[in-house]
């Protein structure tokens, strides 16, 4: 009965692990607009979902490193789902205190940008399954404000 028992889980682990799961990619991170407190960055996350119906998400975490060091983390809980048989674009946002741009100060001033490696954990329902997390990673370059965002007017900054 034991060697039954094992057969048969073996059998739907080895069919699970070879199931097609949701996929994702940070396309893009860029300055979504700067206020009094501090800046905000915007993160663009293409999520392709191989399934014909929706999958919700459970929530979005994310931790952003700059210099080798972690300068803002959070979580982002219950943000929607993921369409059936298409491509969802997530934006994630991450508020950053100028405190934080500022002690990052040798970086800045090499070239006007903060080098990056940011982590995304996507968390969502896949039925029978259960939550599965879906890591992202990116490395890249975040350009900083210059004063002229500072007084431009429009959708892009907030208020």
């Amino acid at each position: 009965m034991s060697r039954l028992r094992d057969k048969a889980k073996n059998f739907v682990s080895e069919k699970i692990a070879n199931m097609r799961k949701p996929e994702a990619s940070i396309d893009d991170v860029d300055l979504k607009g700067v206020n009094r407190e501090g800046v905000t960055y915007c993160a663009n996350v293409g999520v392709t979902n191989p399934y014909s119906h929706s999958i919700p998400i459970c929530e979005i975490t994310f931790h952003l490193k700059c210099d080798g060091r972690q300068i803002i983390s959070g979580t982002i809980p219950d943000p929607g789902s993921i369409k059936g048989n298409d491509k969802t674009n997530l934006e994630v946002l991450m508020k950053v205190p100028h405190s934080v741009i500022v002690s990052l100060a040798r970086d800045i001033f090499k070239d006007w940008d903060i080098d990056y490696e940011l982590e995304i954990g996507l968390v969502i329902d896949i039925p029978i399954i259960g939550n599965f997390t879906i890591p992202v990673r990116k490395k890249g370059e975040i350009r900083l404000p210059s004063i002229k965002d500072f007084f431009r007017k429009g959708e892009d900054n907030e208020e």
